[in-house]
């Protein structure tokens, strides 16, 4: 099934002219990936880091490390946590929120990484970590005091996710979905809220300038409005001059088994995403290897782009026994079956 195949409402075609959703993938081929997520929205921002392999957070300068209050696991294979330490170095007594999510475990695990260093001096400090264990249908947080030196996992509550987001900030929800990598693994999807924007022809059909006024409307003002060319009323300014559309959005698939249930899993979870980061360890002709290690063929992944509808396809941590000379054969085995397959950018 070809992506050009589907009915128009199933596609929607991404934004790049107005980026408010910017990814930077960290990695090369064939070594550890992660994504850095920059969300903007008014004057304020969220940073978000999905996964944290060998050599991802060391690439990146202080300043955004420490500005990124959320990091959020996949699984906790090497691959996808070996740049921990390089991260929490930058971050371990920051003030303010810090939080890790990640699946069943994650808060056990991600203790022994907190307490593999020597805190003498931690009476001092006074970061407070907060991790979140993700089942399918809750959550379950723990808070870890640098002060204690880590050493005391306090529960922190539990809520049910029932079918809703995961995290929500004002710039950017993710919601998660568990996936099966011979254990939990999960993966992301990253959602801007809905955009409200002026209709520039609308104003000039109206005869009015921009301004300041424009705020108050786009702000839920009601009955009479000043404007430039006097009152008007805030509901027919409304119809007249405001347009809505989708926030920009993403999805970020690793390290699983597609087979036929998650095929038919996801095919809905993904659908109006815009840009889909996906895993292609294996070649079609190995695809015994990805059924039996639960990660994918380059080819399922095509398809799945496709039945999904999403915008654009982007091939993350292909396997090592490739050489670089076979990477172009990755997206010669997906574009015809979904056109807009690419590496990242920067990648061979």
């Amino acid at each position: 099934m070809n992506a050009a195949s589907l009915p128009a409402p199933q596609r929607r075609a991404a934004t790049p002219e107005a980026p408010m959703l910017h990814i930077q993938v960290l990695g090369r081929p064939a070594a550890d990936n992660a994504l850095l997520v920059t969300a903007e929205a008014g004057q304020g921002h969220t940073r978000l880091l999905l996964d944290c392999g060998a050599g991802t957070a060391e690439t990146l300068p202080l300043a955004t490390l420490q500005d990124t209050r959320h990091l959020l696991l996949s699984h906790l294979h090497m691959d996808h946590i070996s740049g921990f330490d390089a991260f929490f170095r930058a971050t371990f007594d920051r003030p303010g929120e810090n939080h890790v999510w990640g699946p069943p475990g994650t808060a056990r695990i991600l203790q022994h990484r907190f307490q593999g260093f020597w805190w003498n001096h931690a009476p001092e400090l006074g970061g407070v970590w907060q991790v979140h264990d993700v089942f399918p249908d809750r959550v379950e947080s723990f808070a870890f005091q640098a002060s204690q030196a880590f050493s005391v996992m306090h529960p922190a509550g539990q809520r049910s996710l029932d079918g809703g987001p995961l995290l929500t900030t004002p710039q950017v929800e993710v919601r998660a979905i568990t996936l099966s990598h011979q254990g939990p693994c999960l993966g992301f999807r990253l959602q801007e809220p809905e955009r409200v924007n002026i209709d520039p022809a609308g104003l000039r059909a109206l005869g009015l300038p921009g301004g300041p006024w424009l705020a108050a409307l786009k702000g839920g003002a009601v009955g009479p409005l000043d404007t430039p060319a006097g009152p008007r009323d805030a509901d027919d300014l409304r119809a007249a001059l405001l347009r809505r559309e989708p926030g920009q959005s993403a999805a970020y698939l690793t390290d699983f088994l597609l087979d036929e249930a998650a095929f038919t899993a996801l095919v809905p979870w993904l659908a109006g995403v815009d840009t889909l980061y996906a895993e292609a360890q294996y070649l079609p002709e190995d695809a015994h290897l990805a059924a039996r290690h639960h990660h994918t063929a380059v080819d399922q992944v095509a398809r799945l782009a496709a039945a999904s509808g999403v915008g654009q396809l982007r091939l993350l941590h292909l396997s090592r026994r490739y050489p670089a000379a076979r990477w172009p054969d990755f997206l010669a085995v997906a574009r015809p079956l979904f056109a807009d397959t690419a590496f990242s950018e920067g990648w061979a």
